[in-house]
Parts: C-alpha cells; sequence; structure tokens
C-alpha cells in the first residue's frame, strides 16, 4: 500500500470515529477529491482494514461507515497543518472579537500540544508560524519586511519532513549572491525575519547562523533529509538576542531606568524573556537582562524619550545618544 493511499484510509478511519453517525460515500468524495466509483472502493478497504466498522443505512438508503475503537488513530499525534489550521482559526477569532471562540480553541490546542512530545510539539508549532505568516497573520504588530509566498510553502514542507534547502544569498559584507545548502531549524519574526539554519556546505563546527529572508533571493526544496538538532529550542536561540539581530560581540548584561512617571507603564512591558524587574526606593523601575542587538535596543528606547536612562553597558549608552542626533547610518 502505497503512503498516498494508506494516508488516506486513515483520514477515513479518524473521519468514521469522530463524527456521530460515521462517514458516508459524499463525506469521503467531498473530504478526498474523488469520485463516487473511487469512494466505494476506499469504503471496502475501509471494512478489510477494521474488520469491527458498523454499517448502517438512513431513511434515504445512504450507507454510513462508524467506528468506536481503532488504536492507531488513538495513538497518533498531531500534525503540522492540523495545528497550523487551528491556529489560523484562533487568530480570526481573535480579529473578530470572538472571545468565547477564542477561549474554546485555545484550550482544544493545549489539549492536542500536551499529548505529544516537546520535540514533535515544537516542530509543528514552528510549522504552524510560517502558516499564519503565509495566511497573512503576522506574528508580531507593526512594520515588517515582505517574504515571498513561494519561500514561505518551502519552509514550511522543509520543516514537517525535516529536509535541507537551498538557498541563493546575498549578504551585507558579501553582495555577490552565493548558493548555500542549509538545514533549517526555525524562523525568527520580527521587523527582518531571519531564517535560523546550518550552512552545511561551509561550517565544519555546524554553528547555527541567521539568513535574513529578504535577502534570499530564490530559494529551493530538496529531498535531502536531515536529523535535526534535538537541543535547538527556537525560543531559547532568541533570548541571545533584543529583536532580531545577534552578535557574540554583543551579548552582555544590560540595565536600564525607568523614571517614576515611566515606571508604571514599563513595568506592563515585557523586554526581553529573561528579563528581571526591581522596584526602586524612589519610585524609579530597573529593567535587567542579558542580550546582544545594541541598535535595536536604541531605536525601541528613543521611544521613551528621557523617561529613560541607560545604565550599562557604556556601548548602548554611546549609541543611544548617537540615534538621538541621527548619527547611526543603519537602516531597519
Amino acid at each position: 500500500m502505497s503512503f498516498i493511499k494508506a494516508r488516506e484510509l486513515l483520514r477515513i478511519a479518524e473521519m468514521a470515529k469522530a463524527r456521530y453517525r460515521g462517514v458516508s460515500l459524499r463525506d469521503i468524495m467531498s473530504e478526498l477529491s474523488v469520485n463516487e466509483r473511487t469512494a466505494r472502493r476506499m469504503a471496502r478497504e475501509l471494512e478489510d482494514l477494521c474488520p469491527k466498522v458498523m454499517i448502517t443505512e438512513d431513511e434515504d438508503r445512504r450507507r454510513w461507515w462508524k467506528l468506536t475503537q481503532v488504536p492507531f488513530i488513538d495513538h497518533r499525534v498531531v500534525n503540522e497543518k492540523e495545528l497550523s489550521a487551528l491556529d489560523l482559526a484562533i487568530r480570526r477569532a481573535v480579529r473578530d472579537g470572538a472571545e468565547n471562540e477564542v477561549v474554546t480553541l485555545q484550550r482544544i490546542r493545549d489539549h492536542l500540544v500536551a499529548s505529544v512530545p516537546r520535540s514533535h510539539a515544537r516542530s509543528a508549532e514552528v510549522s504552524s508560524e510560517i502558516m499564519m505568516i503565509a495566511n497573512g497573520f503576522a506574528c508580531r504588530p507593526g512594520p515588517a519586511a515582505r517574504i515571498r509566498q513561494l519561500h514561505l510553502e518551502i519552509l514550511f514542507n522543509a520543516f514537517i519532513q525535516p529536509t535541507m534547502i537551498e538557498i541563493t544569498y546575498t549578504s551585507a559584507r558579501d553582495p555577490e549572491p552565493r548558493t548555500k545548502l542549509v538545514e533549517p531549524h526555525g524562523v525568527i519574526v520580527g521587523t527582518r525575519h531571519y531564517l535560523v539554519a546550518r550552512d552545511t556546505l561551509a561550517d565544519a563546527d555546524r554553528r547555527f547562523k541567521q539568513y535574513r529572508m529578504d535577502r534570499i533571493i530564490e530559494m529551493k526544496g530538496t529531498a535531502n533529509i536531515f536529523e535535526r538538532d534535538p537541543d535547538f529550542d527556537i525560543e531559547t536561540y532568541c533570548t541571545f538576542a533584543f529583536g532580531s539581530f545577534f552578535s557574540d560581540a554583543e551579548h552582555r548584561l544590560v540595565r536600564w531606568r525607568f523614571e517614576p512617571r515611566a515606571a508604571p507603564v514599563a513595568r506592563e512591558f515585557v523586554f526581553h524573556p529573561n528579563q528581571v524587574m526591581t522596584d526602586m526606593d524612589d519610585g524609579s523601575l530597573l529593567v535587567e537582562f542579558t542580550a546582544s542587538g545594541w541598535v535595536e535596543m536604541a531605536w525601541h528606547l528613543v521611544s521613551w524619550g528621557n523617561a529613560v536612562e541607560v545604565l550599562e553597558p557604556p556601548q548602548l549608552i554611546e549609541i543611544l545618544e548617537q540615534v538621538r542626533r541621527g548619527e547611526v547610518d543603519i537602516l531597519p
């Protein structure tokens, strides 16, 4: 039995178990886009696969196939596309102000994710993020660079397998297009979207690199399967930066002090996942965390005017003053 045929039979079995009356020929035809003859053949194959299937007829003499206990369905884990569709439904409900539906759908999502191993759940969530971007639901509000629809589809398929992808890339230091065969592990969503991957052709030490997705001229899927690093976690990886820019040279302790008048507002912000907030005796708020990305920090701090003071590092103090004077020649 081919993989596609087995997957279609599994889908019919799921429908036969999940739906109150079971599944009919019309359901099979609609779900799998097949004609009646093919639907009848698949129903017979379901009977062979599941001898305990119950077959009934309704008042219109339509046949229904119903399953009650199917072990191989009970132990099936959540599919990436299923989780993506559920996340899209949640986003649409949020957008439409349907609060009750949001709560219910989120509970369903939590049940699904909690029932699968952490590594599989995280893989599904990464794919879900890609699908939400592809469908126009940004993970973060505000200005963002455009991403080609074709690149999103290729990435989505590469995350599911997982398989290597071939990219033609230009960097800020090297404007000459270079072809790279990489192992995709995640996507960082922000003003600029970054692909986190390993370059199989250049890096002997197998380091993770960030590739700005707007600088990827061309992307192709491959049939080269690779083993995803089991220790890689996109959320942990992102804590090394304030925004999207990563730099080992800049990765150090950052300390900001918000004046008493700005402290109540600043206290509601999550500036960094690992931030530590301390209420000072004078009513001000001290925020501390370790990350890189000084220019992005300065861009953000400018929006607070003179209500915030950078205590350290000294390099950030200097960059912030340069940004305020319009002397930093770096584009977003």
